[in-house]
């Protein structure tokens, strides 16, 4: 399921703690099969530690995948709440050619929080990361509420011209009973034109 993900490739999530930097470690591995990956996280808030400030970086990093952030923020909060305590304004441009830049395999973006968490005032990211016209795969919890969080979600990235290329469900990230994913699994199957899986 994962080797065969195009490139460059976001990895979304309908919020924040639903395993996005799982389901990217997960797709980085099974692309090493056929080259080097290059992950990329553009925002990364909540670091705090001057001693492991990369964490999602770190985590997704292994053999055959560079890892990098780009903006790092301390505050566990949205970038733009995050960037105002620390008295700065984040380049989105700058940003964005960050994510666009040439690298040596298959590029792998992940990105922050959920779709409109704000990045800038007037700007969240669905709005800035839709400019640079990638497709995703949206990664949701499988239990209660994730129908409701991931039809909105999905509507949200296909009003904007997104290409979906799955919806993953984690049951792992809300302890969820596997049964309970598959069962919104296949009534998600009913709402999207896209195929929704159910991780193991």
């Amino acid at each position: 399921m994962f080797a065969g993900l195009p490139s460059p490739l976001w990895v979304l999530g309908t919020g924040t703690g639903v395993g996005k930097t799982h389901v990217a470690t997960r797709v980085a591995r099974a692309w090493t099969a056929s080259g080097p990956v290059a992950y990329r996280k553009p925002f990364q808030t909540g670091v705090d530690r001057p001693d492991h400030p990369d964490a999602d970086a770190t985590a997704v990093r292994s053999p055959g995948i560079s890892a990098e952030s780009h903006i790092l923020l301390r505050e566990p909060l949205s970038p733009l709440a995050a960037a105002r305590r620390e008295g700065r304004t984040l380049d989105l441009e700058a940003a964005a050619a960050w994510c666009l830049r040439p690298a040596e395999g298959r590029v792998l973006l992940e990105g922050v929080g959920g779709l409109m968490v704000p990045l800038a005032p007037n700007v969240h990211f669905l709005a800035w990361a839709t400019e640079l016209k990638l497709p995703c795969v949206l990664v949701a919890l499988g239990g209660l509420g994730t129908l409701n969080h991931t039809l909105l979600s999905a509507e949200a990235l296909m009003l904007r011209g997104w290409r979906i290329e799955a919806v993953l469900l984690n049951p792992g990230a809300d302890g969820s009973p596997r049964t309970a994913a598959e069962e919104n699994a296949g009534l998600l199957c009913g709402f999207l034109p896209v195929p929704v899986h159910v991780l193991n």
